[in-house]
């Protein structure tokens, strides 16, 4: 099994959610650290930030929202953004903070 590390402003934005949306992105994390693939709708791969990075694709009541994580590390699940969509693309803006943030993380 994988460590899952979190960043920071991860962990404050999940915080913020219902606490049924939050244990079920504490489930699907816990999935993947265990080793568990997970594709469409859920997660798909995100290509633009960098080769083994995906989103999770959640939404409850209060909107849509994504999760990025990276899986390349052989001891750790890495999840690195989270945001509210807004939009049908995911913004520019999203895509570079995630960028920046993976660097830092990795």
């Amino acid at each position: 099994m994988q460590t899952i590390r979190i960043h920071k402003s991860v962990a404050k934005g999940i915080k913020k959610l219902n606490p049924e949306l939050g244990i079920q992105i504490a489930e699907i994390l816990d999935l993947l650290a265990r080793g568990e693939s997970i594709g469409m709708p859920l997660s798909r791969p995100m290509p633009d930030i960098a080769g083994g990075s995906h989103e999770l694709r959640l939404k409850d009541r209060s909107g849509q929202y994504r999760i990025f994580y990276y899986t390349k590390m052989s001891d750790m699940l890495m999840v690195f953004h989270f945001f509210k969509k807004k939009s049908q693309a995911t913004p520019k803006k999203e895509i570079d903070i995630a960028q920046k943030r993976l660097r830092s993380m990795l």
